[in-house]
């Protein structure tokens, strides 16, 4: 692995939660888990049309410091960063190296253009 990581990004871990809308549906909102250390690294983009407008769809390689298998720091990718105002849907998440001492998760930013 070659390299320096640079931790230097607040990230806050999101997880959903959905309840009874009372109509017989749910409604989905976001629990902040706690702040991670990250170094937010973009890879891809591109434009979609979505909902009527235009979409801007990045794609991030954000890597943090591991955390054990079951532990609710431990990123998944049914979760989101947000960043502010910024949120990074997470699609997939991997070891960086060998010994599992960091994650990569490979991660998602929609923004209407």
């Amino acid at each position: 692995m070659s390299g320096r990581l640079n931790l230097t990004r607040a990230l806050t871990l999101e997880t959903p939660v959905e309840a009874p809308d009372g109509a017989g549906g749910l409604t989905r909102s976001w629990v902040g888990l706690g702040t991670l250390w990250a170094e937010v690294v973009a890879r891809t983009g591109r434009e979609r049309e979505g909902d009527g407008a235009q979409m801007s769809l990045t794609g991030y390689r954000i890597t943090v410091r591991a955390a054990p298998v079951g532990s609710t720091t431990r990123p998944r990718p049914e979760q989101r960063f947000r960043e502010g105002s910024r949120v990074f849907r997470i699609m997939a998440v991997a070891e960086r190296d060998p010994r599992g001492r960091y994650l990569t998760c490979f991660a998602q930013e929609e923004v209407v253009a």
